[in-house]
């Protein structure tokens, strides 16, 4: 995944977080924002130090970024992925389906 595909101001999440464009569960939230200056979507991922260690928090945004790269997003959004510590317990492909339907619940998806 390219880096461009990332958002890193905070003040850019909180723009998002703003909107209270979202879906969740029990184990994520994913919230949304339109923004046509970009030309293609881009994507934060916040995993808590509640999860677990430095470790744990790493492997978790490294599956999301791969499942996000797998997935076929519409143009012109920003999504901020929450995890949530219930979430540890999940194997990949749990996580997938997680991610997925909310991505489609909020119709990101092509």
């Amino acid at each position: 995944m390219k880096k461009e595909y990332r958002i890193k101001q905070g003040s850019d999440i909180e723009a998002i977080m703003k909107l209270r464009q979202n879906a969740g569960n029990r184990d994520f939230v994913v919230y949304k924002r339109e923004n046509h200056g970009q030309s293609h979507f881009r994507f934060a991922v916040s995993v808590p130090k509640k999860y677990g260690k430095a470790v744990k928090r790493n492997r978790m945004k490294r599956q999301i970024r791969a499942i996000v790269a797998g997935l076929d997003i519409v143009d012109h959004v920003d999504i901020f992925i929450v995890v949530k510590p219930s979430a540890s317990t999940l194997e990949f492909a749990q996580i997938k389906d997680n991610v997925t339907r909310l991505m489609d619940k909020l119709k990101l998806l092509r």
